[in-house]
């Protein structure tokens, strides 16, 4: 494993957007990886949208990404102790809006939709595809 150098600051920006606290909380909670699209229609954002929040916490060492073909899948950085810990805090955040409670069972649902463990379908909510096709 490499070692990451992220300035504390860059990690508490990144996480300064309520959208991005959610992408991430999802992935610590469900431990999963997911494409774009998974999250498009977990968190019912516009993909221009969830893809530049995307690259933030990318870029700020909290999500890494691996293409295969045309999907590209993304997970937390894990095995960090300190974004360990950052992981468990997000997930005991009260949730009172209940916005991540229908995160997380819209993302349970749209695993479902997964072809030998991958996305294979694209995004299920035509609204928040690219250009609302």
């Amino acid at each position: 494993m490499h070692s990451i150098n992220i300035k504390p600051s860059e990690i508490f920006q990144a996480l300064a957007d309520p959208t991005r606290i959610r992408i991430v909380r999802l992935l610590a909670e469900t431990r999963e990886e997911a494409c774009l699209c998974e999250l498009v229609d977990s968190i019912l954002e516009p993909q221009y949208k969830l893809s530049r929040h995307v690259k933030v916490l990318r870029q700020a060492g909290l999500l890494s990404a691996v293409k295969e073909g045309r999907w590209v899948y993304h997970r937390l950085v894990e095995g960090i102790p300190h974004l360990d810990r950052l992981h468990e805090a997000l997930k005991a955040l009260p949730d009172i809006d209940g916005s991540f409670a229908r995160d997380l069972e819209n993302f349970r649902g749209r695993m479902c939709l997964r072809e030998a463990g991958r996305c294979r379908i694209g995004i299920q909510t035509p609204e928040l595809a690219a250009g609302g096709e």
